[in-house]
């Protein structure tokens, strides 16, 4: 007879949900790099950051903490061309520690029969398969992209569990655009035709409303989110 047995309890620091809750205050005050070093300090190497490639704002801040973080990116295999491109010129201008989540093709284009479903099946899954073993993950969601962000923690407890840390969550539109400016940051070039939101190619249009960042994707459903931050 078989008994399932509790993986090991990772060698960091287990966070109760009041300490999360009382840094995430703290971290209201703190600039990014300050929270990037005290994930890393914490949970380092069961942390990894989660990148979209529409920009490398999070990884520049990121790798100047430690320069071989583990850099998540998925290829849900709809990704634009450019989208592409941009994680190449990421990854050799920053020589990156880098993880591609690669999806199996579908022999239907899942996007096609079941768009509901498709970014559970391809993007939280392969996320959830990246974050094995892991006990944090960053990403650089941020309060101004979308009335669904407005109240993004900086760090939480995400549903699987893992401490989720947004180290950016309290950046402007303008802190991110000065901050590409002053270090030369690789951006997608999708945003200079005016995209202002970009995820896979199917299902990512340009703003169909000028005061909503996110409102190209997925434009027509009742959808806002993927999952993967949730």
């Amino acid at each position: 007879m078989s008994h399932l047995v509790e993986p090991p309890a990772l060698p960091v620091p287990a966070f109760t949900d009041e300490e999360l809750a009382e840094l995430n205050a703290e971290f209201e005050r703190l600039p990014a790099p300050k929270i990037i070093q005290w994930a890393v300090d914490n949970f380092s190497p069961h942390l990894c950051l989660a990148a979209s490639m529409q920009d490398a704002v999070l990884i520049d801040l990121a790798t100047r903490v430690d320069p071989g973080i583990e850099v998540v990116f998925i290829d849900t295999g709809y990704h634009f061309p450019e989208t592409l491109e941009t994680v190449e010129r990421v990854r050799r201008r920053y020589g990156l520690n880098l993880r591609i989540m690669t999806v199996a093709p579908h022999d239907e284009e899942l996007w096609k029969v079941d768009p509901e479903n498709c970014c559970s099946a391809v993007k939280v899954g392969q996320l959830d398969r990246a974050l094995a073993g892991k006990a944090a993950w960053m990403s650089g969601l941020r309060r101004a992209e979308a009335p669904t962000r407005a109240n993004a923690p900086i760090v939480a407890r995400d549903l699987r569990g893992l401490v989720k840390i947004n180290p950016i969550a309290t950046w402007s539109d303008l802190d991110v655009q000065g901050y590409i400016a002053d270090h030369d940051v690789p951006v997608n070039p999708l945003l200079e035709r005016g995209y202002t939101s970009i995820g896979c190619q199917p299902c990512t249009t340009l703003p169909t409303d000028p005061d909503d960042p996110r409102s190209g994707r997925w434009a027509g459903r009742d959808k806002t989110e993927c999952g993967i931050h949730l």
